[in-house]
């Protein structure tokens, strides 16, 4: 029962992470909550399901080996004990995978809140009434004093309100459903307090993100216990990118004000960790420090990196695992996505900038999930800073740009300097090959894989294009003449009308391997142009799909591509 409690909670918060990041303004508006807690209970469940294996394992070892007695396991001192039954398992896979696996300050509270929880039900034997009243209460407690400096209206407080209600309704009689319940309805109504408990929560117009996550522990395991149904996630608003951006610049000596969360691993004697929290107090905020029996998990925000691990070296400790973030570049980023988010751009983990040629091929860029469409093309580059208009207009913190012409890929190539974001460049010279990239576009993959993908797939791609000759050309082309053009081969055809050009460019494009050619219409194109190029294909290339698209791009009545 307690394994599918945790994993139902695991569940939800992945698809409540997205909400709870847009409630997220404290301690840092940095959008992250929801994440760091989907995280931690990854590596708790994770870890679960290592210890689930161990045991099958070692049972099956048993029955091979027709002994009854159970195996011995050793303790940490050198003493020999039974090991506990299936739910000291467990309770032991949740208290040391959410230690390892806490992200972020929402997480590290968290991972305090479960061990505790975990510790007690594993101490009573039983997931009872009892048992989670008695929990939730060592939970409050340690998560209050993992915390240099507990603030009220935050996740603290929801549990300790929770716990609370559980502890007078398990010592009233209630049994394990009433409990829980009684433990979710004062965890909802001290949620709902957490804005006037917290200036920063009400400033914003939001309840606390940490306390919504924990609430999500309660409705998983009325759910199993009780067949409640789950919360389905709503559309939360959060505070809009200017009141975001006044809670990130505030006065001097405010935590905002401290660049860098430093997260380790810490190897220190339990005696000395209230030596430890006071010297990050001396550097720095939101300190949480979690763990026991030599072993911490350490969180806290500073200007001062390196101070953040003298401070372990002086207390004799021995830090590991360290993780730096630029809450700055963090928060500037969660910024950009409410703006994005304001403007009707679904968040994506990789989002897309490509420079069209026409109105019908920004229309089919949208319809593939391009969210940033930069009008250029041949004779009408794009600057720089129009690129960087876009990049920073999207909905997600990784950036993929689709230049579409020789001439612009230099120029896209100056963005990853002029951004926080990251921007990884497919120097597609074409708009065909930029409809190929696009096929292979994951929007949740990272930008780095997206790239190889996308590069692949347009170099895949052969490309013409047909378009008249404004003055002579050696000896075979005249002024007014209509060419076909190959990137590589040069001019491949000429005639006298478009017509012409474009079945003679198709004659060298179109091979014996093609199976789908692409074609993208421009603003000047005959109707009876367009007939004789698909009359060709059908009668001379029949085993070949066409695609025919009205991009809507000048000087060019025909761009093809050939896969």
């Amino acid at each position: 029962m307690l394994v599918s409690v945790v994993v139902g909670f695991r569940d939800t918060v992945r698809r409540h992470a997205a909400g709870l990041n847009r409630l997220n303004v404290y301690p840092v508006p940095d959008g992250d909550t929801g994440t760091n807690m989907a995280r931690t209970l990854d590596a708790v469940v994770a870890e679960i399901e290592r210890a689930e294996i161990e045991r099958a394992e070692i049972e099956r070892a048993e029955i091979e080996r027709a002994e009854i007695e159970r195996a011995e396991i050793e303790r940490a001192d050198g003493e020999r004990a039974e090991p506990a039954g299936e739910l000291g398992m467990v309770c032991r896979a949740i208290s040391h995978g959410s230690l390892m696996g806490a992200r972020g300050n929402s997480g590290v509270i968290l991972s305090q809140v479960l061990r505790a929880l975990a510790s007690t039900i594993e101490r009573a034997g039983a997931l009872s009434a009892s048992s989670v009243a008695d929990g939730l209460g060592a939970a409050s407690s340690a998560a209050y004093k993992a915390v240099l400096k507990p603030m009220e209206g935050t996740i603290l407080t929801v549990v300790r309100e929770a716990a609370g209600a559980a502890g007078r309704a398990a010592g009233a009689g209630a049994d394990l459903v009433g409990t829980l319940d009684a433990a979710h309805r004062a965890g909802r109504e001290a949620l709902a307090r957490t804005p006037e408990l917290l200036p920063v929560l009400k400033e914003a117009g939001v309840v606390d993100a940490g306390g919504a996550g924990f609430l999500l522990l309660l409705d998983a395991a009325l759910h199993v216990v009780d067949g409640r149904p789950l919360p389905e996630p709503t559309e939360v608003e959060g505070p809009d990118p200017l009141v975001l951006d006044a809670l990130a610049h505030r006065g001097e000596g405010d935590v905002s004000e401290l660049r860098f969360e430093v997260m380790y691993f810490l190897d220190l004697d339990d005696e000395r960790i209230e030596d430890f929290k006071q010297g990050w107090g001396a550097i720095g905020d939101s300190i949480v420090v979690v763990g026991g029996d030599g072993q911490w998990n350490c969180h806290v925000h500073t200007n001062d990196i390196g101070a953040a691990v003298e401070v372990a070296l002086d207390c004799g400790g021995r830090p590991r695992g360290i993780r730096v973030t630029d809450l700055f570049e963090e928060v500037a980023e969660e910024h950009q996505r409410r703006e994005a988010s304001m403007a009707g751009l679904p968040a994506v983990t990789t989002a897309v900038v490509a420079v069209a040629s026409g109105p019908g091929i920004s229309e089919l860029f949208g319809a593939l999930g391009v969210q940033g469409v930069v009008g250029g093309g041949q004779s009408a580059n794009p600057s720089t800073a129009e690129l960087l208009a876009a990049v920073e207009a999207v909905n997600a913190t990784q950036v993929i740009v689709l230049p579409n012409n020789k001439n612009i890929i230099p120029v896209a190539e100056q963005l990853p300097g002029l951004t926080t974001r990251r921007v990884e460049v497919v120097p597609t010279r074409s708009m065909p090959e930029a409809l190929a990239a696009l096929v292979v576009y994951d929007p949740e993959a990272a930008a780095g894989a997206n790239r190889e993908a996308m590069a692949a797939a347009a170099s895949s791609v052969a490309t013409g294009e047909v378009t008249q000759a404004v003055r002579d050309s050696g000896e075979r082309v005249r002024a007014g003449d209509w060419m076909g053009l190959v990137r590589g081969d040069g001019i491949v055809a000429v005639g006298a009308t478009a017509r012409a050009a474009a079945v003679a460019l198709l004659e060298h494009l179109v091979g014996d391997e093609a199976e789908l050619v692409t074609v993208l219409t421009g603003a000047e194109m005959d109707p009876d142009d367009l007939a004789a190029v698909t009359g060709w294909l059908a009668a001379e290339r029949p085993d070949v799909a066409v695609e025919v698209h009205a991009g809507g791009q000048p000087l060019y009545p025909f761009l093809f591509g050939v896969e």
